[in-house]
């Protein structure tokens, strides 16, 4: 529920193929406008930065304006702007800071930098409400795998585990290249995999019980890869359903796992799962079966809530600004490996 005293936030999302604006007042979602270039990547295979940054350089505008439409607001309503200062590529990460301070200063009103990574695990509280103080956080997507204990999303956040090598999302895009698959590859291994056995072939899971709270994925992309060569190389076909299942299966056996493992280790009963994987079908079924066994509470936004928006950036923004933190500068950077210990730049 939001107030009508509290601030009316405008959030700016544009570290990736995405360009997100959303409006929140409070924890009340009012708009979400998302203009993707995703078709114009797919026949790269893989996101091509200056591709994007010119295509969040054409979509900005004409998405501030139709989220102000969602929300039946002028731009003069506008209490705060926010905006993803990092991580991200930099120079799509550019577009949306500069067209952020532009609103911002044209408005007269503060500015927050905020880190992309923190702004996922803030906008579950859109859908679900405050976020327990502490929780765990698994964030998955195309460029990030990490663990955190989230004391106070606008304050503290830190990290557990990270990705050493492939993040998840990058490595669902590089098996679906292998199996034909169009881009972006999550959602098609995740459709692919419902008609194929996830026991079929028995794929590595990276770091599985090696005691850490890491991640790795770039063995299994590789083992994908070469059992996919074996066959061909003996006139075998490839059942791709199968090899989708399997390989969904051991990334996700591998992220739940750990995920439960932290709860378990810092004495926490709320996990949060956001980011573009989130999404994947399986991760859910899976992370509520463990949580439940472990009487972890689990914690899952709505999929257009998952994958990068201005949404989550607006939601984090109001928190800073519920949290009393001093606005940005009007001189903030781009931080492209902006660090996810650092929630407001």
């Amino acid at each position: 529920m939001s107030r009508p005293d509290e601030p009316i936030v405008l959030g700016i999302e544009t570290s990736c193929d995405e360009t997100g604006v959303g409006i929140v007042r409070g924890r009340a979602l009012l708009a979400n406008a998302i203009a993707s270039s995703v078709d114009e990547h797919a026949r790269f295979g893989g996101v091509v930065p200056e591709v994007a940054s010119r295509a969040h350089l054409e979509a900005i505008g004409p998405t501030v304006e139709r989220a102000l439409a969602q929300a039946n607001l002028r731009l003069s309503d506008i209490d705060a702007v926010a905006v993803t200062a990092g991580p991200g590529l930099a120079g799509a990460l550019l577009v949306g800071v500069a067209a952020a301070k532009a609103y911002a200063m044209g408005l007269g009103v503060p500015l927050y930098g905020v880190n992309h990574l923190a702004a996922h695990v803030a906008v579950d509280q859109l859908e679900h409400g405050p976020l327990p103080k502490p929780c765990v956080a698994l964030l998955v997507s195309g460029g990030h795998s990490s663990l955190l204990l989230v004391p106070d999303v606008a304050t503290e956040v830190i990290e557990l585990g990270s990705t050493v090598d492939d993040a998840a999302g990058e490595a669902f895009d590089k098996v679906a290249r292998l199996l034909g698959l169009p881009f972006p590859g999550g959602p098609h291994i995740d459709r692919t995999a419902a008609e194929g056995s996830a026991t079929a072939i028995g794929f590595p899971r990276g770091k599985y019980d090696d005691g850490t709270l890491d991640f790795s994925f770039s063995g299994l992309k590789t083992a994908v890869a070469r059992w996919i060569e074996a066959r061909q190389a003996a006139g075998e076909s490839i059942p791709v359903a199968d090899v989708a299942a399997s390989f969904q299966e051991a990334v996700v056996d591998v992220l739940t796992r750990k995920a439960v493992q932290a709860c378990e280790r810092h004495g926490v009963k709320d996990l949060l799962i956001g980011g573009g994987v989130a999404a994947n079908s399986r991760l859910r079924a899976l992370a509520e079966e463990r949580c439940a066994a472990a009487g972890v509470r689990l914690r899952v936004p709505r999929p257009g809530l998952c994958t990068d928006n201005g949404a989550m950036v607006a939601a984090l923004g109001a928190d800073l600004i519920a949290a009393g933190v001093e606005p940005s500068s009007l001189d903030m950077p781009a931080d492209s490996s902006l660090p996810i210990t650092v929630v407001h730049a």
